[in-house]
């Protein structure tokens, strides 16, 4: 074998290895991302139970903190409520104390409604109009900023309890 073919074997041997390496190598493979993909990742990681900033009332704009605008909210939610509640004039046969658990929704518009009231058996037998008022109290709530989940307005829930005592 002489030295010119020698050179060739030798070139074509490294020609070989380099193909063999590149081509079973992933190093040079570019995995693409696609949108999909990242906002199925981005969604995973929201905490969907938390808002950035609480639904609020005019009223409640000057408080400082997160939880005093929470606060301040479901203060005149309940207030309203209450006030609504003592207007009626409820005739009762016997005595009705019982605590209702009231699911509220506020809409991405602002909208309040009552979406669940849960209450003793007893207590919507000795007060049958009170779910018909309930619900339409949430009529008359002063005007409503809606939840803020990352810049954008989201609907929110939460429960909120009543204490009702008829005498």
């Amino acid at each position: 074998m002489n030295m010119i073919d020698y050179d060739k074997y030798i070139k074509s041997i490294y020609i070989l290895l380099l193909l063999l390496v590149f081509s079973s190598c992933n190093y040079f493979d570019v995995k693409k991302t696609s949108t999909e993909d990242i906002l199925q990742e981005e969604l995973q990681t929201f905490n969907w139970n938390e808002v950035d900033d609480y639904p609020s009332f005019e009223a409640c704009d000057s408080s400082a903190s997160k939880v005093d605008k929470k606060q301040c909210f479901a203060n005149i939610v309940t207030k309203h409520i209450t006030n609504h509640l003592e207007n009626q004039k409820f005739v009762v046969s016997n005595d009705v104390s019982d605590t209702l658990q009231l699911t509220i929704v506020i809409t991405e518009d602002g909208k309040a409604s009552i979406k669940k009231i849960i209450a003793k058996d007893e207590t919507l037998e000795e007060l049958p109009n009170l779910t018909e008022a309930l619900y339409n109290c949430t009529d008359s709530l002063p005007k409503i900023f809606p939840a803020i989940k990352r810049g954008q307005q989201v609907n929110t829930q939460f429960t909120l309890p009543v204490v009702i005592s008829v005498n």
